[in-house]
């Protein structure tokens, strides 16, 4: 994002611009789903002005065409003449003829509450800029006011990283903070305090559309504190908020759906669960996850990203590191806070360890590569069938466990990835210059010395090998250990209501079911003879068998019975454990590493 223009708004925020492009939103029809965009632009040069909507938004990296929600458009002059449009692509209005001034109106459908798109109706406008407004390019860098029209018969209030102008008017110093700027408009609840950090207090404040209780509200934004101020201590100060203020905007309401997106001074956060409804656990991870994320992805932030392209996909091969290694502090700074225990945290590891050691994906792509499938993982949709389960594993998890791996390793050497954040943040983050991969390399190298940093990214992260995890985790007395009695098949399957079983997924390369010829919607009709069990988890099934069993697998494929055989083998997932929860007992020496790593007493 272009960085000077916030900062010469702030320094000179009194500066009247003489060029600002206006909006007006309103929701009459809220209960339909409806919101009516008005816009002025004034002082037009070109014959030919074009307006388009935006094909992505900031933090998702596949494209989303939102322009599909958008009906109704009409353009006009200053004097109410109407003007001729033309659509050059699905996504943009040409508009020809103008006298210097065009007005646009439009009407947006709006229904889904999430951190990418926009959600209208009776309980709140949940507002993501790039589903809802639309823009003119060659206008980009002019200052942008947004008048909210707030149903005030429904004691709708507003909540945004936008400063106010006055009433319900806010405005954004440019196109780019405009679409990086989420608002929520409803009668929520609000907490805030002041954060003290480099000599400056700063305000931080969560926002909360729900159906519950203010006291909920209460014992949640005390978790929230905590985060707020543990993650600080990894980064050994707060960013700063352009404005002073950083803004969490939660909606846990029945009608949102679960997300989480990072902005550069405030977060989107929804989830279908109340506080009272398994929110108040279920939702805090992702507080952890976007708040450290005003560090690490806006202002620690890949050039690949620089500047976000609002036109098409934005693939970047930093997202092992920018989502990742955020991944990795997510769970560890709830521990960190007491939030979750040692014991919950640790025992956590497993199911993304596992995720990432047992998949086959690793012999096709390393987290660079992976970090590029983004486009089509990131809440993009596609209707032919992939094979994800054999060829991709999410950046998040795979740069979560090279976190720990890092952290682990650097520890032994008496050093700590904390450190090590600190180092890039001060480097690129703080005076926010756009980092390149061979600058975290480098960045390594000069923190831990060139072999240990040349090892980690030549290993790890430009080729596909994995740490190994045993005495990383041992060294804190953490225990990694496999059953070598519990079969494994590769396969899920579920009941079709006939009572047979449906393979869910395509079978893991190498695995049981895979050099079987099994694959995926096959119809299980009996193993050994018996029927697919019915009262029963396919996984527990399984799980009555031993290793070296073979099973006579009988089933359908596309409406012709085949048959087949295989060998169940042991099953290679881990589990992660305390040391003294299998009945260890770990020496001083791993205690006092363990409470260096987690921060406890």
């Amino acid at each position: 994002m272009k960085q000077t223009i916030y900062f010469l708004f702030i320094i000179y925020g009194s500066v009247s611009f003489a060029q600002t492009n206006h909006y007006e939103i309103s929701f009459e029809n809220a209960v339909h789903h409806e919101a009516m965009i008005k816009g002025k632009f004034t002082d037009l040069k070109s014959d030919t002005v074009a307006f388009r909507m935006s094909r992505s938004s900031p933090g998702r990296y596949a494209l989303h065409e939102f322009a599909k929600n958008l009906y109704n458009f009409k353009a006009t002059d200053s004097q109410g003449k109407v003007l001729p449009i033309s659509r050059p692509n699905p996504y943009q209005w040409d508009i020809t003829g103008h006298d210097g001034m065009v007005n646009i109106s439009y009407t947006l459908f709006a229904n889904r509450g999430d951190g990418t798109y926009s959600q209208v109706d009776g309980t709140h406008a949940h507002l993501n800029i790039p589903a809802t407004f639309m823009s003119a390019p060659e206008l980009d860098e002019r200052k942008i006011e947004v008048d909210f029209k707030v149903r005030e018969d429904l004691n709708w209030k507003i909540a945004t990283q936008m400063p106010i102008v006055s009433g319900t008017t806010y405005s954004a110093p440019n196109f780019q903070y405009f679409m990086d700027s989420p608002v929520e408009i409803s009668d929520f609840q609000m907490r805030e305090f002041e954060v003290a950090s480099n000599g400056k207090r700063q305000k931080v404040q969560f926002v909360l559309h729900h159906n519950g209780t203010e006291a909920e509200l209460d014992i949640y934004f005390e978790k929230v504190k905590k985060i707020v101020l543990a993650e600080k201590e990894v980064f050994g100060e707060l960013p700063i908020f352009d404005y002073g203020t950083y803004t969490f905007m939660a909606c846990y309401v029945p009608n949102a759906s679960g997300d989480g997106m990072e902005h550069r001074n405030s977060t989107i956060l929804t989830d279908t669960e109340g506080l009272a409804e398994g929110g108040m656990e279920g939702n805090i991870g992702t507080v952890s996850h976007e708040f450290f994320h005003s560090w690490n992805v806006e202002r620690i932030r890949p050039k690949s990203l620089e500047p976000f392209n609002f036109s098409e996909a934005n693939m970047s091969g930093a997202l092992w590191f920018a989502e990742g290694f955020t991944s990795y502090y997510t769970g560890l700074i709830l521990c960190r806070t007491g939030i979750i225990s040692p014991e919950e945290y640790v025992e956590g590891l497993s199911g993304t360890f596992n995720y990432v050691w047992n998949s086959p994906a690793r012999q096709f792509f390393n987290p660079i590569e992976m970090s590029y499938q983004a486009p089509f993982v990131d809440a993009a949709t596609s209707v032919d069938p992939v094979n994800r389960e054999n060829t991709f594993i999410s950046y998040y998890s795979y740069g979560s466990v090279l976190g720990l791996a890092l952290d682990l390793s650097l520890r032994e050497k008496d050093f700590n990835l904390d450190s090590f954040m600190k180092q890039v943040w001060q480097k690129y983050g703080k005076n926010e210059t756009p980092y390149i991969l061979e600058d975290l390399h480098k960045a390594l190298n000069d923190y831990a010395g060139q072999p240990f940093g040349d090892s980690f990214f030549n290993n790890y992260i430009y080729k596909s090998g994995m740490p190994d995890y045993k005495p990383l985790l041992e060294s804190v007395g953490v225990v990694l250990q496999q059953n070598s009695e519990s079969p494994y098949i590769g396969i899920t399957a579920q009941l079709d209501g006939d009572g047979n079983g449906v393979i869910q997924t395509n079978p893991k390369i190498g695995s049981p079911a895979y050099e079987s010829g099994l694959d995926k919607g096959d119809v299980i009709t009996s193993i050994n003879g018996n029927d697919f069990p019915t009262g029963q988890q396919f996984g527990a099934f399984i799980g009555q068998f031993k290793v070296g069993d073979t099973l006579k697998i009988a089933f359908e494929r596309y409406d012709k019975a085949e048959t087949t055989s295989l060998t169940l083998e042991s099953d290679p997932e881990y589990s992660v454990h305390l040391m003294e929860t299998l009945g260890g007992k770990p020496s001083k020496k791993h205690l006092k590493k363990r409470k260096e790593w987690l921060k406890i007493e």
